[in-house]
């Protein structure tokens, strides 16, 4: 069954007192997105999901997993990991992801301070057009495959063993530009996801 992102979208903002306007002029996003969104005319990408999230606030954990146990676990099997993007539905269009993409996270990012993540990337999946910028520091080894990443004005394309460490506030964007899927395991602390 698909998650309903318009519906959780709704009710989240409700639960926080919100109208759609007050929200998007929190999320510095127009009250326009946050109709389609909630109407599910519009899917959002990672980055403009985050960015509307980021208004309530809420993570993106939260959104996807709300009923989820925040236990003390140590060690997490590949279903214990918390699937923040598969049920975003990637569509193509130039305001949301053009290739699928998955981020999973290894337990409570909020309670660590930090955000751990398996990530995999589609042929063709990019975080989307708009660069990411958030208040953290991010880093990964790409696993397998190859990973465009844009840092600022660096371009570089990352193969198995390379790996990356930079500031987010910087400007930055994922793209897998190869035939292949890529997984990277990444970690970014304060988390943003």
């Amino acid at each position: 069954m698909d998650f309903d992102i318009g519906s959780r979208l709704r009710e989240v903002r409700v639960g926080a007192g919100l109208t759609q306007r007050q929200l998007a002029e929190r999320a510095g996003v127009t009250h326009g997105m946050i109709s389609m969104v909630e109407q599910n005319k519009n899917s959002p990408s990672v980055a403009s999901l985050r960015k509307i999230l980021g208004g309530i606030p809420m993570t993106m954990a939260d959104f996807f997993e709300p009923e989820r146990d925040k236990t003390d676990m140590v060690f997490f099997r590949p279903s214990d990991l918390i699937d923040l993007t598969s049920r975003i539905h990637h569509v193509h269009d130039s305001s949301v992801l053009t290739g699928k993409l998955s981020y999973r996270q290894v337990g409570d990012a909020r309670a660590h301070n930090l955000q751990i993540l398996h990530e995999r990337y589609e042929p063709g999946a990019d975080t989307g057009p708009a660069m990411l910028e958030h208040v953290s520091h991010e880093g990964g080894v790409v696993i397998a495959g190859e990973l465009e990443l844009t840092v600022g004005e660096q371009v570089r394309i990352l193969k198995p063993g390379d790996a990356y460490l930079f500031d987010s506030r910087v400007p930055h964007r994922f793209r897998n530009v190869s035939d292949r899927p890529c997984e990277v395991v990444s970690a970014c602390t304060p988390p943003y996801l």
